[in-house]
């Protein structure tokens, strides 16, 4: 059916030389207190004014971003036997979740050049991101951000992971973790040839806390007092309630 619905909009489009079609499997995300993590599946069409070029074949790129915050990263030395903080560098902004999907190799698909133009791979979204400080040898920190977002699934790059069809359809799935950012998730996709990009397509989706989530992370922002007294009677709620169920247990 949904295959049936991009075809219906490759045939009602504007003529040009290679153009995006996109579906997406949902384009909104709701984060509950029971939620853990999400699966969207993006796939699309390429419509054309000329049958498929010969030669290279395309290429598709898929990156989906998640709103970009400051973070201070820091490295530890081992200090009479202890590690310890000692340089650190502030970066102005860091997509607090980025994957990228490609239908080949990155460095087949996408040239050095279109990469730095378009701030694709995860090292150059982070350097358009935001501005490090404070220390000069910010590559090393850099590397290290990647290394420890890559580890808890924040950071992803799926090479190989986009399937195409006839050079014509395309699809995918970005696997969203369990502790995500509230915000707006920035989908791109890029058509290449050769690797260079001959199309482009973004999109948004839209992430955001529902229910008691939501609420609680409202009241946390616009009433903090309330909310740390009332988390304050919660502590002190539990704690005399398991405080009587153990008198209880003991006399019996």
């Amino acid at each position: 059916m949904r295959w049936l619905v991009l075809l219906f909009a490759l045939a009602a489009m504007p003529l040009k030389a290679e153009v995006v079609v996109l579906g997406l499997s949902k384009d909104k995300v709701a984060i509950t207190t029971s939620f853990e993590g999400s699966e969207i599946l993006i796939f699309g069409a390429v419509k054309r004014e000329s049958p498929i070029p010969e030669g290279d074949p395309l290429g598709v790129v898929v990156t989906v971003a998640g709103p970009s915050e400051p973070i201070v990263i820091r490295r530890k030395d081992r200090r009479l036997g202890i590690w310890v903080n000692n340089e650190s560098v502030t970066m102005d902004g860091a997509p607090s979740f980025y994957a990228v999907a490609t239908s080949a190799p990155l460095r087949e698909v996408l040239t050095p050049g279109e990469d730095l133009r378009k701030q694709v791979s995860i090292p150059r979204a982070l350097r358009s991101a935001g501005a490090l400080h404070e220390f000069k040898d910010t590559a090393t920190f850099t590397e290290a951000l990647i290394r420890i977002r890559k580890r808890n699934g924040a950071y992803v790059v799926n090479e190989g992971g986009v399937a195409v069809d006839e050079q014509t359809l395309f699809r995918t799935s970005i696997k969203l973790p369990a502790n995500l950012t509230e915000g707006d998730y920035v989908t791109r996709i890029f058509l290449t040839r050769e690797g260079r990009v001959v199309s482009q397509y973004e999109t948004v989706i839209d992430v955001r806390k529902v229910g008691l989530e939501r609420w609680l992370y409202t009241l946390s922002r616009e009433k903090p007092l309330w909310y740390g007294l009332m988390s304050l009677a919660i502590a002190i709620a539990a704690g005399w309630g398991a405080s009587a169920a153990f008198r209880v247990l003991q006399r019996q």
